[in-house]
């Protein structure tokens, strides 16, 4: 099954190619990438674009992501992505849904859809040994 990163990646790096964005997580970094006469902000987590683009980059992401989520509600469903993201934080064996809450934000599910989701998960772990 595929990850959201999976829907997203491609677009994203044609966005940075576009706006002229990329990340640097250092002054070394920001100096090897930067092009000399162009103002530069930190859009933040090490994302850096030209000012004039940063509000196109922004935008960009965001429709992005937003494209991404769509697709793979439509190719996963609700409750595949939901015990995904559940296995993916290991939730049957920490108990902890907050990490699965805040993978999904963006998703539309609530709270109540991922404990219900976990308790059917959690059902499936046991029945596999999957601890």
């Amino acid at each position: 099954m595929k990850y959201l990163n999976d829907y997203i990646e491609d677009k994203q790096s044609e966005c940075f190619k576009k706006y002229g964005a990329f990340f640097a997580f250092s002054k070394k970094q920001l100096d090897e990438q930067k092009k000399e006469g162009i103002k530069y902000i930190s859009l933040g987590s090490g994302l850096i674009a030209p000012e004039s683009n940063a509000k196109d980059v922004i935008d960009d992401l965001s429709m992005i992501f937003e494209e991404g989520i769509k697709q793979d509600i439509e190719e996963n469903g609700k409750s595949k992505i939901i015990q995904r993201e559940l296995g993916n934080h290991e939730a049957q064996i920490t108990g902890e849904l907050d990490p699965t809450f805040e993978a999904l934000d963006g998703y539309g599910f609530t709270i109540e859809d991922i404990k219900k989701e976990y308790k059917i998960f959690f059902k499936l772990c046991k029945k596999n040994n999957w601890f």
